[in-house]
């Protein structure tokens, strides 16, 4: 790894192949696995991710709306692309560029198979989503029957897929909760494949559920937030590896005197004499307003400076007291020490919020994988 000279976000594909192995690992050889690369590969590099996952072997990639799957297409990537938030006026991109839409509803399964019928498709790959206790997209049981009619009338689409979404696969205490959402899920399959008359790929199971709930595997799972290093599990946590980086530097150090404030609306005023640095990342680039005032920290050589006031909108200032450093020094945002999920902590938040919510105003330097 190189030292930083700017803030900068760096993406190690060695790390996404150790979590990518690790997760595959935990499954049966025969298991299909799907890939979520949305929101820029969780804030990183969508397509230097999708080519690594490409090379590692995934069946598929996932994004959440169309534009992002028209990124990878337009990168060359040629892997199927399912994409989660089917919008009606994507349905021509989505066409066009090959992408597998998500029907969830009625109305979106009638709209898409009308539009495949104006392109003349002959089954065109659509994935239907049933909703067993997320209560967010989704067809219910009782939706079978229409779905079933809707396809006989049509040879213009074709299911790849049927799946659903797990509520809290990470929670143990919700394992009841979980479980019959499995049973439920494996008896609306069931009945769907009876009366559309072939079998699609099933697929229920996340990171987490991967990790918990192996006997839910069906045909394909849904690796996310695993990929990109962390678990929702401590212990799992252990076995995989963040793939970003978040490094900047110190732009300029000051030595603040008791009663002296640092930043907007005084945030912070020292009660001792105070070494401060002020780093060029703030709220612009994915530093939330809810750090400072002693919530956060960043690792200089090793140890903690804490920030300090508020968070501005290109900087934030850290507390260096204790620490022997100059301008010009490499900062970690997070990544090993602390990881996104140390520092998502300190505000209540999750890494997933951190990690997508780093602006793309900041470089991207993929890290020469390792010989």
């Amino acid at each position: 790894m190189q030292k930083a000279n700017e803030t900068v976000l760096e993406i190690n594909l060695d790390a996404l192949g150790n979590n990518y192995r690790y997760l595959t690992s935990k499954l049966k050889k025969e298991t299909k696995v799907l890939t979520v690369v949305k929101a820029f590969g969780y804030g990183s590099d969508s397509v230097a991710v999708a080519n690594e996952l490409a090379t590692l072997g995934a069946d598929y990639f996932a994004v959440a709306y169309s534009s992002e799957g028209e990124t990878l297409r337009n990168a060359g990537v040629k892997t199927p692309i399912l994409v989660f938030h089917t919008l009606q006026t994507h349905f021509d991109t989505i066409i066009n560029r090959c992408l597998e839409p998500n029907l969830y509803s009625k109305k979106i399964l009638k709209d898409f198979i009308t539009v495949a019928e104006k392109h003349q498709q002959t089954a065109y790959p659509i994935h239907l989503k049933f909703n067993t206790g997320l209560n967010r997209l989704g067809f219910i049981k009782e939706d079978i029957s229409f779905i079933a009619e809707e396809l006989s009338k049509t040879k213009s689409v074709k299911v790849k897929s049927v799946f659903s979404h797990l509520v809290a696969s990470n929670d143990k205490n919700e394992a009841e909760f979980t479980k019959k959402q499995i049973e439920d899920f494996r008896n609306i399959s069931e009945e769907l494949i009876e009366k559309i008359g072939y079998k699609p790929l099933l697929h229920m199971v996340n990171t987490s559920g991967i990790i918990n709930y192996p006997e839910a595997q069906f045909d394909m799972v849904r690796a996310g937030i695993g990929l990109y290093g962390f678990a929702n599990d401590k212990e799992e946590n252990k076995n995989l590896q963040p793939v970003a980086i978040l490094k900047t530097i110190i732009s300029q150090i000051h030595n603040i005197s008791p009663g002296e404030s640092v930043g907007y609306n005084r945030g912070f005023i020292a009660k001792e004499a105070t070494k401060t640095a002020t780093l060029p990342i703030g709220h612009a680039d994915g530093i939330s307003r809810a750090y400072g005032n002693g919530k956060g920290w960043v690792s200089i050589h090793g140890k903690k400076a804490f920030i300090l006031g508020n968070v501005c909108m290109d900087m934030i200032m850290v507390d260096v007291t204790h620490i022997d450093c100059d301008e010009g020094d490499e900062v970690i945002v997070f990544g090993d020490n602390p990881t996104a999920n140390e520092l998502s902590a300190t505000i209540n938040s999750i890494p997933y919020e951190l990690l997508t919510s780093i602006s793309q105003r900041i470089k991207r330097v993929v890290l020469e994988k390792a010989k």
